[in-house]
């Protein structure tokens, strides 16, 4: 059994985790408001942006469609590109969307494809590479910046269109975790490559007819690339914002774990020293009958 001591010194160092632990909880919790106003201010234009490009894909068909849009017409060679987190201490936040990207890459590798891998975030390397290091393309490192902006995400863009151009992948998907509340974030695959358009968005605006100048294919050579971008800097606004949300629920439960904790040893430190005094006292009580 351990000494009052070393019990005082296990009480001494679960408080100062627990205040460790609460200090990141509410660094999380201010910047994950901060986190959750970006994401969501950034999703109109992501929107508006797709809304165009569904009424331009409408009136362009056949081979003068861009090869962002129509594709190589094979499903032969897969890019997954893994978007997570370049810190830890945010409970399953990173696990969650690595395993949503192995169940595709496993399912993709059976079937006989040829699957290459772009990692956005140190955790997400470090978690992919001791499987499918052989297929890692490259990996990003975005601990450096403070906040994600078009300038971010476009290294990423480039290198995705890089290969694409240069016949290397047929079919592009981007893995992150969609933020939908504090406690909820969500692993999503999107497809980047062919760019989807979605059956909705060009809903508003359906009944208005357009002339474009110059025309929709050259506008969409355009767009298209920097829809890529779009959709990859949404992604990464929303893995930030499920980052805070999470780390800020794993901090909270730890700082309850910790005070759990010291209730219980102090419990155990109080039962030992009462137990100590109790002998004491006995002992002489016992001497003082003998004399």
């Amino acid at each position: 059994m351990a000494s009052l001591k070393e019990m005082r010194n296990r009480i001494s160092s679960v408080k100062a985790t627990q205040k460790i632990t609460k200090a990141m909880q509410m660094v999380a919790a201010a910047k994950l408001r901060r986190s959750q106003d970006a994401a969501e201010a950034a999703r109109p234009y992501a929107r508006r942006l797709a809304s165009v490009i569904a009424n331009l894909a409408a009136g362009v068909s056949g081979d003068g469609a861009p090869a962002l849009l129509a594709g190589t017409g094979r499903d032969d060679r897969h890019l997954i590109v893994v978007a997570a987190a370049d810190r830890g201490l945010a409970g399953g936040f990173t696990s969650s969307i690595v395993r949503a990207a192995r169940e595709r890459i496993d399912t993709l590798v059976r079937e006989g494809k040829d699957v290459k891998i772009v990692c956005v975030g140190k955790k997400t390397t470090a978690q992919l590479r001791r499987l499918y290091s052989d297929r890692i393309v490259e990996n990003f490192d975005l601990s450096a910046y403070r906040q994600f902006t078009l300038s971010v995400a476009q290294p990423i863009a480039d290198v995705v269109t890089k290969l694409y151009e240069a016949g290397d992948v047929d079919v592009v998907t981007l893995f992150y975790s969609r933020f939908k509340s504090v406690v909820q974030q969500i692993p999503t695959a999107l497809q980047l490559i062919p760019a989807t358009v979605e059956s909705g968005a060009s809903a508003e605006g359906a009944s208005a007819v357009y002339e474009y100048e110059p025309s929709e294919e050259a506008i969409l050579e355009t767009l298209l690339p920097r829809n890529l971008t779009v959709q990859i800097l949404s992604a990464l606004l929303d893995n930030m914002a499920g980052f805070y949300a999470s780390q800020m629920t794993a901090m909270d439960n730890a700082t309850r774990n910790a005070g759990d904790m010291i209730k219980r040893y102090t419990l155990e430190y109080n039962r030992s020293r009462q137990a100590q005094i109790t002998k004491e006292l006995i002992e002489i009580i016992s001497g003082a009958e003998a004399v």
